[in-house]
């Protein structure tokens, strides 16, 4: 059964400037530059029909596209580091799509999710790395920034159970844009198509 969860793709500019934060971290597993992404939501293990049944609720998401821009590192577990990370700069229109697929998930049923939504980027997974390196490592890298980039859709991607960074396949994409991308209302031009076929 697949692992699912909602998430914005890393463009290959932004991808390459995360990429050269890699290195000088004993124990460091570093995240393949091509599986970076920004998860929104993580929903889980679930059967096909809830996965069905999400898919079609984010069809109604209708979010406008947005500037984001990575900024800043950090790392999870301050007594036993178990990943660092790079941020984002704050977005308040990455929060609003963050918090709309959250109720869809929650009307679906699915749990809310215990930790507060901290847009990040996974570099590495850590082991046995103490927390020292970590700090150095950090401190290292702190003012780290990369170019604004377009965000233009979001995905929902699946991976198997593997020892962590994928691979990850994107199952299903909703773009982003506001009223450009809303389907045509077919009530309206129906008449109109009724006419035309006579």
């Amino acid at each position: 059964m697949p692992r699912l969860f909602t998430a914005l793709e890393i463009p290959r500019d932004a991808a390459m400037s995360l990429s050269l934060l890699r290195g000088g971290l004993p124990g460091a597993r570093w995240i393949d530059v091509e599986n970076y992404h920004l998860t929104l939501r993580f929903i889980g293990d679930i059967e096909g029909h809830v996965a069905d049944e999400i898919a079609n609720a984010l069809d109604r998401v209708r979010r406008p596209s947005f500037s984001l821009t990575l900024s800043g590192v950090g790392a999870f577990g301050s007594k036993k580091p178990h990943a660092v990370w790079a941020g984002t700069a704050p977005s308040p229109d990455l929060n609003a799509l963050q918090a709309e697929i959250e109720r869809i998930c929650q009307r679906i049923g699915i749990p809310s999710d215990p930790r507060k939504f901290a847009p990040h980027v996974t570099l590495a997974r850590l082991r046995n790395t103490s927390p020292a390196d970590v700090a150095h490592y950090l401190s290292a890298r702190g003012n780290f920034a990369a170019m604004p980039f377009k965000v233009g859709r979001f995905v929902l991607m699946s991976s198997r159970d593997s020892v962590g960074g994928g691979p990850y396949i994107i199952e299903e994409a909703w773009p982003l844009g506001g009223a450009d991308i809303r389907q045509p209302n077919l009530s309206a031009i129906a008449p109109e198509a009724s006419r035309i076929m006579r």
